[in-house]
């Protein structure tokens, strides 16, 4: 596997789907290797679980770093200008450790993630074998953001024997821009149902900890704090929420550039103490926040510049610890969650509608229990990492089919 992100330690939440497909195809008994950028936050051994690991070094500034692990892009809409500088060396450097490793180890196939980087340079190898390409939503944005990186996508589709995309929206976008359509599919990310699940112990032990009685109402907004998330709409909206519920909170857990900018709105809008930022947590941490909540909302939007989620973990997240979500169209999210059946739907930037169906939920104890219920057992029918896995290990035999074939 090329990657330009892994965990980098236990609980990161910085490439977190990725850990859990390494995993998934690991128990399904093949070796698997990752390669991916060296980081100085790294505290991975050399292998576990099946799954080893070949991090390479590309620059030796610390601070230059910023190849990967979503440190390339401005609040995912703009590349940083040292992205410029650092990826000539990364592209290099990746490009020569997946050689290394994939003839080292008689690798049958490479399953790069991301079409760029990852695809592009394992493309760019020309190694005898067959590549498959995960699409996971950035990735297809930059490549219709610069022409450069639209050239370099192409290529790598040209070259891949198969192509996965987290949602239909982003392999539709990836087929208009140069993918196949009878050579790709698409495969949601799944969710670790025994971490991400209803817990009536936890709930009270953290809403004891935070002096939250159980009559409190909680909304919880996890992820990157970019313009994609929408978390300045959700922010509007306990704006008007907390004039019929002057009790509610809201707990916005994440990081990202955007941090001082929804801090002020959250002032501005006289909410200082009704929203709690919480930062970057471990994964077992948002498992307890979400197993809190009375409602999760997922406001993600199509930014300005065109940037949209493929599928937010979250979400998966959230539907699988029975929390009541409230989400948008956006990106692949209506894949996952239907309007009425595992989940609210409303539309995109509207701080009215969204305000107006939080306060239906919480007037209506059970219609929260019923899609609570409805949307924990759809993840467990359909969307554990076991079931992605074996999805997955498919699609690899799709990938050596049609390059055998060809």
């Amino acid at each position: 596997m090329a990657t330009s992100s892994y965990p980098r330690f236990q609980g990161d939440g910085v490439g977190s789907f990725i850990e859990p497909i390494a995993h998934g195809i690991a128990s399904l008994g093949h070796e698997v290797h990752i390669v991916a950028p060296w980081h100085p936050l790294i505290r991975r051994p050399l292998s576990e679980n099946g799954v080893h690991f070949h991090f390479f070094r590309y620059f030796p500034s610390k601070n230059l770093n910023v190849f990967g692990y979503a440190s390339s892009l401005t609040a995912d809409v703009a590349l940083r200008p040292a992205t410029y500088l650092i990826t000539p060396f990364a592209l290099v450097s990746w490009w020569s450790k997946v050689r290394q490793v994939a003839k080292q180890h008689q690798a049958s196939l490479i399953h790069a993630h991301w079409v760029i980087p990852g695809g592009f340079v394992s493309a760019a190898t020309h190694l005898p074998i067959p590549m498959i390409v995960s699409l996971h939503g950035s990735d297809v944005f930059v490549a219709e953001s610069y022409a450069v990186a639209r050239m370099a996508a192409r290529y790598t589709f040209s070259n891949a024997a198969w192509v996965t995309a987290c949602s239909d929206d982003l392999r539709q976008r990836a087929i208009n821009i140069g993918a196949d359509a009878q050579r790709s599919e698409t495969i949601p990310y799944g969710v670790d149902a025994d971490r991400f699940k209803p817990n009536a112990l936890t709930r009270a032990k953290i809403r004891r900890l935070h002096n939250i009685d159980d009559q409190t109402p909680l909304i919880v907004a996890a992820g990157r704090l970019v313009r994609k998330k929408g978390f300045e709409f959700l922010i509007d909206a306990l704006g008007t929420l907390k004039t019929r519920y002057p009790q509610v909170r809201l707990w916005l857990v994440g990081g990202g550039d955007l941090e001082n900018e929804l801090r002020q709105r959250t002032n501005s809008k006289g909410l200082n103490a009704h929203v709690k930022f919480f930062g970057a947590l471990p994964q077992h941490e948002i498992a307890s926040i979400l197993s809190t909540a009375d409602i999760t909302v997922v406001p993600s939007v199509r930014d300005d510049a065109g940037n949209v989620d493929g599928l937010p973990n979250i979400l998966l997240e959230a539907l699988s610890s029975g929390s009541t979500v409230v989400a948008t169209p956006a990106g692949g999210i209506t894949t996952v969650a239907k309007d009425g059946e595992t989940a609210c739907i409303v539309p995109e930037r509207d701080p009215n509608k969204l305000s107006e169906t939080i306060e239906k939920l919480l007037t209506n104890v059970d219609l929260r229990t019923k899609l609570g219920s409805a949307a924990r057992a759809l993840m467990l029918q359909n969307y554990t990492w076991q079931h992605i896995a074996k999805r997955f290990e498919k699609a690899y035999q799709n990938t050596i089919t049609h390059h055998t074939d060809t």
